[in-house]
């Protein structure tokens, strides 16, 4: 899932990320099209393939986030979308025929993308980051990141973890589901180092040293999006896709999905353990514990 306000070339980024057109403006709005301004939810069904293995991947757009006159409560549809997801999980897993493998349609991350103004984070985007993270990953990107000096994308950097910090807003990888010390040590420096990635998206391609690569044209050279002098996009793609991908789906569905689970279940009369909806017998889920580091 991306999120964001206009104009940060959430699209662009999708594209470029997953090496395909598989977000809402690439395939669903021709280019006489105005997107509409209004969160729509659009997902993309797509397959990646990554070292051999292919991979059902679906992306989220929700265009024109924050860009309403009046934007209280606007992460409300996003959240109702992701917990609409988690409750689809749930039906199927409490029925007595259940499928052996029940059909997956959790968001098991969210991308937000922060304006790289260099200054404080809007409050729009701490109130969504603060809904959102209870219920999903969030991973802050910085967008357009060629915008920035290398000293104002570091500070700025500093400035948007602190203020995360201040306000309790918990983004992946959350400190507490480290799982042992290795975990602790490689996240701790994602944590302190990288995030939030600061990236450049492009589906453009350029000659570079007889290279053709991915970049964004400017009047003082190529901006290369995979070149890590460049900007971090190589991280982003290699976080999501590669050295974490399997931890954001068993933090989806060890953590969110039981917090929500559990909620439900509980709101749904009090029924006693062993009960599920409607009235059918709820079977355990095979959910592995997530020890805190020592």
């Amino acid at each position: 899932m991306s999120k964001g306000q206009s104009g940060l070339g959430k699209s662009t980024l999708v594209n470029t990320l997953f090496k395909s057109q598989v977000s809402r403006k690439a395939s669903s709005w021709s280019r006489e099209e105005k997107i509409p301004k209004t969160v729509e939810i659009k997902a993309i069904g797509h397959v990646i393939e990554e070292g051999g293995v292919k991979m059902k991947l679906t992306v989220i757009d929700t265009p024109g986030f924050g860009d309403q006159i009046n934007n209280e409560n606007c992460w409300e549809p996003i959240e109702k979308y992701i917990n609409e997801q988690y409750e689809k999980f749930l039906k199927e897993e409490v029925n007595i025929a259940r499928k052996k493998r029940i059909p997956d349609t959790r968001v098991h991350c969210c991308l937000y993308f922060i304006s790289p103004t260099g200054h404080s984070l809007r409050p729009l985007d701490l109130e969504f980051m603060k809904h959102l993270s209870k219920v999903v990953n969030i991973i802050p990107v910085i967008a357009k990141a060629d915008t920035m000096t290398l000293e104002e994308k570091s500070e700025f950097k500093q400035r948007v973890r602190k203020e995360l910090e201040v306000n309790g807003i918990e983004f992946y990888p959350q400190k507490e589901f480290d799982e042992d010390l290795e975990d602790k040590t490689e996240n701790d420096k994602i944590r302190q180092e990288s995030m939030p990635f600061a990236v450049v998206g492009s589906d453009k391609e350029y000659q570079v040293n007889g290279k053709r690569v991915l970049g964004r044209k400017t009047p003082w050279g190529i901006i290369e999006v995979e070149n890590l002098n460049h900007c971090e996009f190589a991280l982003l793609r290699d976080f999501v896709i590669r050295t974490h991908l399997q931890d954001l789906k068993e933090v989806t569905h060890n953590i969110h999905y039981e917090t929500y689970r559990a909620k439900r279940l509980n709101d749904n009369g009090g029924l006693p353990p062993g009960e599920g909806l409607l009235g059918t017998v709820l079977p355990p889920v095979p959910a592995t514990p997530r020890p805190t580091a020592e």
